[in-house]
């Protein structure tokens, strides 16, 4: 997605230099429109060929600069690493991680867990296994542990988006797995803390009621396009993403609003490892 996006970009702006439209591009191209559209927001890959032609209607003609963008779109077209989990994973799951790794900035609130970004192998292990009964097999949960692991080296990622987790305090007492378990967890939390792309925030339980109390949700940002934000809500009957303006900038709102009444980044890593000291989880 990363890749896709950054081709687009250079697509998008070649486009605009030489004044032309989508529809005079697709009509020249003899695309469709909404081929034309799904190649300009990353929503698909461009063939080579079709590459090639694109820029000589563009009127890139410089050796290396077109070598340089066939290469772009050959790495694009590979399949993400994450596309070998996808028999495994719900099927909204993939889609956010393909969002995250383009990703500019990742806003998060979650009420119940750590997020799964955020999740040690353990932690992941013992949610996953109430989650997935008897009847998922062992090979699943394993491989969606295995997932969220890989899942986090987008933390400290070249680029890597800036994250910004609010979670409510429910989270640091609610025991899953074991006490031991809940210790190793809130210790990651306080050390992945340290880098610099990283905040956590808690809600403590004395700030009364809020829109968090809605449900969690994650928003993803991106820096080359602004408005075309996603939303991804967690539900019982399914998750699912939007990328609706209005409803992507209110959950962003509601976001603020949240972390407003939030705990500062520094008073909330004392309650985490308080917490992981006192064994406050274990009671």
């Amino acid at each position: 997605m990363m890749l896709r996006r950054r081709l687009r970009t250079e697509l998008r702006n070649a486009r605009f230099k030489t004044g032309l439209t989508q529809e005079q591009v697709a009509k020249a191209m003899e695309w469709s429109l909404s081929k034309m559209i799904r190649i300009e927001t990353a929503q698909t890959g461009i063939s080579v060929n079709d590459l090639k032609a694109l820029l000589s209607l563009y009127g890139i003609t410089d050796k290396d600069r077109r070598a340089e963008l066939v290469d772009l779109a050959r790495d694009a077209r590979k399949a993400p690493w994450w596309k070998a989990y996808t028999e495994f994973a719900p099927p909204a799951l993939p889609q956010l991680i393909d969002y995250e790794s383009a990703a500019s900035a990742v806003s998060q609130f979650e009420t119940m867990f750590v997020p799964g970004i955020l999740q040690i192998e353990e932690y992941a292990s013992a949610i996953l296994e109430v989650f997935y009964d008897e009847k998922s097999s062992d090979e699943r949960v394993a491989a969606l542990v295995d997932l969220r692991t890989k899942r986090r080296d987008l933390l400290t990622s070249k680029n890597a988006p800036k994250f910004s987790f609010v979670l409510d305090e429910s989270v640091i007492h609610r025991l899953v797995g074991s006490p031991a378990i809940m210790n190793r967890q809130l210790r990651h939390l306080v050390d992945v803390t340290e880098l610099s792309n990283v905040t956590i925030q808690l809600v403590p339980f004395t700030a009364g009621l809020h829109p968090g109390m809605q449900g969690p949700f994650e928003v993803v940002q991106f820096e080359d396009s602004p408005d075309e934000s996603v939303v991804f809500v967690e539900e019982r009957r399914g998750d699912f993403i939007s990328d609706n303006p209005r409803e992507t900038q209110s959950y962003l709102d509601n976001f603020e609003r949240i972390a407003e009444k939030a705990l500062g980044p520094s008073d909330s890593v004392d309650l985490l490892r308080t917490a992981a000291d006192h064994g406050l989880t274990s009671k």
